[in-house]
């Protein structure tokens, strides 16, 4: 057991992308008692976070809920809706997003990968071209990660979804927003999307634990065919008995109840409002970034997420040297850079529970710790952050 005493005065900063900080209004939640998942008290529980759930899509389609990690919503989405040998086409994003390809392939299905830089979202112009090259139609689901999480890059799910109209295609559209729901405009059923993924841990501001699919009509016919095994992730064993607000077999009842208050908190504030504020964070961080004279890895000011921000180094310095100095001088962690950029980016999340103040005090710790690591960079990054929050701040609605 780790003694007390290793630990610093004040709350740590927890500012990687993911599991992002829980509001302690999430946390006294879950800290409920537990009750009978089959009584009647719990059914009212499940219909209004599937209910909920719904809103956050933006979908009036279906929507199940998983005890389980976005891994596992990644597994759901396609062992649900194909069969062994079934051809994918799925862009090369970033870390993630190659993940999910390499989960494909041990399922048995061929996947083309689009090779990307991982500075760039998925090219619609490269999907629909492979598509309308696709005449026999052997293509059978196009997969994209909305909101690379390694990289800092956000995808055009609306232009995938016209290019695949465009080529007259009948492939599913499949989207992963586990680093974006919650943070991140998104528009299931009016971008026509087949299986949006997602998972708990980032903007819906839980811990770990809970996963998702939203899945539209035509997703769900094509499970009626679909020959890839499945039984934990049977969305047919799911819709039997949500409508109840019960689930096939054990849910993550603690979780939900966080669900439930996480769910009231967005509604408070507003989707809208969510989505602008992130966008403001993000704004502000890169902001930061230029002035340091440090480079955002996302190269297209359309791309920039507004759930993170990953920074490339300086040609010789190591991103994770300067991460283990702010973590051991100011006690606040950064993500790192995964795979192919191990060492040579670091990840500033702004998402989830998160304000002005806070970003202002991640942003310190960031040019403290370049100071402290020996980084070259330029002073002011935290005040030209500070000057846009102050330009752009709105009183709080009282």
């Amino acid at each position: 057991m780790i003694p007390l005493h290793s630990h610093p005065s004040g709350r740590h900063f927890l500012q990687i992308p993911g599991p992002t900080n829980v509001p302690d209004r999430v946390l006294r939640a879950i800290d409920n008692v537990t009750i009978d998942h089959r009584g009647p008290e719990f059914g009212e529980l499940g219909k209004a976070v599937l209910a909920g759930m719904k809103k956050v899509f933006k979908t009036d389609a279906n929507v199940v809920i998983y005890p389980a990690s976005g891994t596992g919503a990644w597994e759901a989405a396609l062992v649900n809706t194909l069969s062994p040998g079934d051809k994918v086409l799925m862009a090369e994003t970033g870390h993630f997003a190659t993940l999910w390809k390499k989960m494909a392939e041990r399922l048995g299905l061929q996947v083309e990968f689009q090779e990307g830089d991982w500075r760039h979202g998925a090219d619609p112009e490269q999907i629909g071209a492979r598509l309308a090259a696709d005449t026999q139609h052997q293509i059978k689901a196009v997969c994209v990660v909305h909101n690379e999480t390694a990289t800092g890059v956000t995808s055009n799910v609306a232009a995938v979804r016209q290019a695949i109209d465009a080529a007259g295609h009948p492939a599913l559209l499949m989207v992963d927003t586990i680093s974006s729901l919650g943070s991140v405009d998104y528009r299931h059923d009016e971008w026509g999307v087949d299986v949006t993924v997602a998972g708990s841990q980032k903007g819906l501001m839980l811990p770990p634990g809970l996963a998702f699919n939203a899945f539209s009509a035509k997703a769900l016919a094509a499970s009626e065919t679909a020959a890839l095994p499945r039984s934990y992730w049977d969305w047919k064993e799911m819709l039997a008995i949500n409508p109840r607000g019960y689930f096939p077999y054990t849910p993550a009842t603690n979780l939900l109840y966080g669900l439930h208050e996480a769910l009231d908190m967005l509604f408070a504030e507003g989707l809208e409002n969510v989505f602008a504020r992130h966008q403001r964070h993000g704004e502000a961080t890169r902001r930061a970034v230029r002035t340091w004279g440090l480079e955002v890895l996302c190269l297209k000011p359309d791309e920039y997420s507004p759930a993170l921000t990953a920074v490339l180094m300086p040609e010789g310095h190591s991103a994770d040297a300067l991460r283990k100095t702010i973590l051991t001088n100011f006690d606040m962690s950064l993500g790192q850079g995964l795979s192919k950029l191990s060492d040579k980016v670091f990840r500033i999340g702004h998402l989830g529970d998160f304000n002005d103040l806070t970003l202002c005090g991640t942003l310190s710790g960031v040019e403290m710790g370049l100071q402290k690591a020996g980084v070259p960079h330029n002073k002011g990054g935290v005040q030209a952050a500070l000057d846009y929050l102050a330009q752009t701040s709105q009183a709080h609605p009282g």
